[in-house]
């Protein structure tokens, strides 16, 4: 089965490390309202357009995103 995005971000959570997707993850896990079983890219993106404000830009969320696709396909995820 498909992990939804917030699933694969939190495999990234590391209180240790300190870069930008690190980061990114550790504040979504706060982040209540994030949708968690959500895996669209444009759905993700308007949510934190709107309400990522712990993100220090939305290249962050691109990278991430990105990150996701490719361990998706690794695991022969769809798309």
């Amino acid at each position: 089965m498909k992990q939804s995005f917030y699933q694969y971000l939190m495999t990234q959570r590391n209180p240790n490390q300190h870069d930008e997707v690190t980061q990114f993850a550790n504040n979504a896990f706060f982040d209540h309202s994030f949708p968690k079983q959500e895996s669209d890219f444009e759905q993700l993106s308007n949510y934190l357009e709107f309400n990522g404000n712990y993100l220090p830009s939305m290249t962050v969320f691109d990278t991430a995103y990105n990150a996701y696709l490719a361990s998706e396909s690794k695991m022969g995820g769809e798309h």
